[in-house]
């Protein structure tokens, strides 16, 4: 009896250690996403996830995968249960969207542009999510003014904007509207870390480099490189020039 029980807790240990070995094999063959993507929301609700990514499902056109309506309040969720090696977002919003709730990783701010509020964000080894929950504002629907209503109103509005230009043209007067970086031409507005690494490596290399040279330099992996060289390629940054067997990467001019 004393025989069978140890040979059961033998075997249990085998099992065991099989199963260990099973687990490591699958966490060190998962595969390592990225992703530099632009997304955009209209009116309707609908999704364009564009750019960069190895994830199988994350680019979309035209989707409502992405979002849900309760009453008048739209919700936004982009949320990839992954671990992204290095990620890069801007998430655009239909005009007069008002956000009430924001929860995204590696959260940099929010901008608006020509009307539309812009959510950014980038991180590095770390799960993708991008949450916010919006209204359209549509108040200017809500009212129906009088022809008297409507000439005082753009009596005033004609009057706050001559004030506002005469501020501006004083305030442009005393200091310049657009300061450049110190030490660059090139803004790093809206580029990852590494991208920011590349391009400073440029600025001060002040000449072409291979990307095998930024690998390097940086001691940054081969792919992580490729990758990020192509996407300040399309953000007009930077060109590729072939060289020989060698990709040269310079700074565009």
């Amino acid at each position: 009896m004393v025989l069978k029980k140890k040979r059961l807790r033998k075997y249990l240990l085998i099992l065991v250690f099989f199963a260990i070995l099973i687990l490591s094999f699958n966490v060190s063959t998962a595969e390592s996403y990225y992703a530099d993507i632009q997304i955009s929301v209209d009116n309707a609700g609908l999704v364009d996830i564009k750019g960069l990514s190895n994830h199988p499902d994350l680019l979309v056109e035209n989707s409502d995968m992405y979002t849900s309506k309760k009453q008048s309040y739209w919700l936004v969720n982009i949320t990839k249960n992954d671990t992204f090696e290095d990620y890069i977002y801007t998430l655009t919003l239909p005009k007069g969207a008002l956000i009430n709730h924001i929860k995204a990783s590696g959260f940099r701010g929010i901008e608006e542009e020509n009307g539309q509020l812009i959510v950014s964000g980038t991180g590095e080894n770390e799960e993708l999510s991008v949450v916010v929950q919006y209204q359209i504002n549509q108040t200017s629907e809500l009212y129906n003014f009088s022809d008297y209503a409507i000439i005082i109103f753009l009596l005033i509005s004609i009057l706050a904007l001559t004030v506002l230009l005469i501020y501006f043209l004083n305030k442009n007067k005393k200091a310049p509207s657009y300061k450049k970086d110190s030490k660059s031409e090139y803004s790093f507005k809206g580029l990852s870390e590494r991208q920011k690494e590349i391009v400073k490596l440029l600025i001060n290399t002040k000449r072409p480099l291979t990307q095998t040279e930024i690998k390097n330099e940086l001691e940054m992996p081969k792919a992580a490189v490729s990758r990020n060289v192509h996407s300040l390629e399309i953000k007009g940054i930077v060109e590729i020039e072939q060289s020989g067997m060698s990709n040269l990467v310079r700074l565009k001019k």
